[in-house]
């Protein structure tokens, strides 16, 4: 399957717009929002467990990233409520579950080879940090080499100079609606601006985004992030 999987091209999809497609496992829905491959595929999705619902034991390769949006998901190391952020390092495995039932944005097979750190953030208790212009607050949540994950708060009113992105950006709008010089992105949202990709945003009635920043850049060879990582993958 290929959706959304050029990521030299700008990308806008309205999550809430899409169907919730079946996994082969049952109670697991997932909103494909960009996709190289099959089962076995680098995956930004939204993936929605039914209460009591269970995925079976899977490694992650190249790793794997998630935000919990709505619920409780839990795994063999913990469990991770609304606004917790977790990333599984490439080599990793698990057997998720959720009692509750649970909502999380996920990115699947996305990381370095050589990236081996875990990290989890409980942003509800988190330290919100000034950012670069007033109005702006910022939540590190992990950082790699040239890749960035945060949490972006704007206050109503804020705006950002003009700026251009070397290795791309990837946004979730969690709340309220972000805004730049190409449309309005309510909660929901998600974005990807490409490597070098240039814009102006701003938030009139203010917005919180988790932003992904410096992984879209070509490789070496040539190939974009998405087929860098498939090409692992295959490999």
């Amino acid at each position: 399957m290929r959706l959304n999987a050029d990521t030299s091209q700008r990308a806008v999809i309205h999550s809430a717009e899409l169907p919730w497609l079946a996994s082969p496992l049952p109670g697991v829905e997932r909103r494909m929002l960009a996709r190289e491959g099959d089962e076995v595929a680098v995956a930004t999705s939204l993936v929605r467990y039914a209460p009591g619902s269970r995925f079976s034991r899977h490694a992650h390769e190249l790793g794997e990233e998630f935000f919990v949006l709505e619920g409780e998901f839990c795994d063999e190391s913990g469990s991770y409520g609304v606004g917790t952020y977790v990333r599984n390092p490439p080599g990793s495995s698990h057997a998720p579950w959720s009692v509750t039932g649970c909502t999380i944005f996920v990115k699947l097979r996305q990381m370095l080879t050589h990236d081996r750190q875990r990290v989890v953030v409980d942003t509800r208790s988190a330290h919100w940090q000034p950012g670069l212009v007033p109005g702006l607050s910022v939540m590190p949540l992990a950082t790699f080499e040239t890749r960035h994950t945060a949490l972006v708060r704007w206050s109503p009113g804020t705006h950002f100079q003009t700026h251009r992105h070397a290795g791309g950006e990837e946004i979730l709008v969690l709340a309220g609606t972000f805004e730049d010089e190409h449309g309005c992105y309510p909660q929901g949202t998600w974005l990807r601006n490409p490597h070098l990709s240039e814009h102006r945003p701003f938030s009139t009635q203010g917005c919180t985004l988790l932003v992904k920043t410096g992984h879209l850049a070509p490789t070496e060879d040539g190939r974009s992030g998405a087929e860098s990582h498939l090409h692992a993958a295959r490999h």
